[in-house]
């Protein structure tokens, strides 16, 4: 089984640049909306006809984004963002009326998190989504509304949830839980209540505490 972890952060607090230190080589990275990225990206392109050896695909519909999850042979897969995946396919369906296309993208957002948790056991999936807080203060995944979040709580589906800060002008992740969010990690796996944004070094530390490496 794969590792599945939910990268969770305001816009602008350091997710898409938190993979500045991955290897394109051993990453796919799926954009829901085409971006460039934050970061010097010379190795990083997108994959085509004429770049096979392209690492960057721009998709928003979830069958397609398994069906590119479960033929890579990368080890590192990111989705960017989440948040998208659902907006993009609720704003192609505004016109429809009822309450079924909210079951359709909670059923295809559900489907989409479970590929990446059932993938080979050397593989790691990093989703990354906005943020948002309740009425109660309370902060968590963004998604489509009360709709959506009655029918599916996306942060259930994860053992690793990790939240984007800015801390005396350092980009950090949280690593434990403040009571007011949904951060959540494996016991052991990270001793500090921050760490530097740097998605390679969690990666690292989540091969080393699942030992991954020894599984491939």
């Amino acid at each position: 089984m794969s590792a599945a972890v939910m990268i969770l952060g305001e816009s602008g607090t350091g997710k898409s640049t938190s993979m500045r230190n991955l290897d394109p080589h051993e990453t796919l990275l799926i954009q829901t909306i085409k971006k460039p990225l934050p970061f010097r990206s010379k190795n990083w392109s997108y994959l085509s006809n004429e770049n096979a050896s392209g690492n960057m695909i721009v998709c928003d519909n979830s069958e397609k984004i398994i069906s590119l999850m479960r033929k890579t042979k990368r080890p590192v897969i990111v989705l960017d963002d989440f948040q998208y995946l659902l907006a993009n396919e609720f704003m192609r369906r505004t016109e429809e009326r009822g309450y079924d296309k909210f079951t359709d993208i909670g059923k295809h957002a559900w489907e989409v998190l479970t590929a990446a948790s059932t993938l080979p056991d050397r593989v790691r999936v990093y989703i990354l989504a906005h943020t948002e807080t309740s009425d109660s203060g309370r902060i968590k995944a963004k998604t489509i509304g009360r709709m959506l979040d009655e029918k599916i709580t996306i942060e259930g589906m994860f053992s690793i949830v990790m939240r984007t800060a800015v801390i005396n002008d350092q980009f950090v992740f949280s690593t434990k839980n403040s009571g007011m969010d949904t951060v959540k990690t494996p016991m052991g796996m990270f001793e500090a209540d921050h760490i530097d944004n740097d998605l390679a070094a969690i990666d690292a530390s989540i091969v080393d505490y699942y030992d991954l490496k020894a599984a491939a």
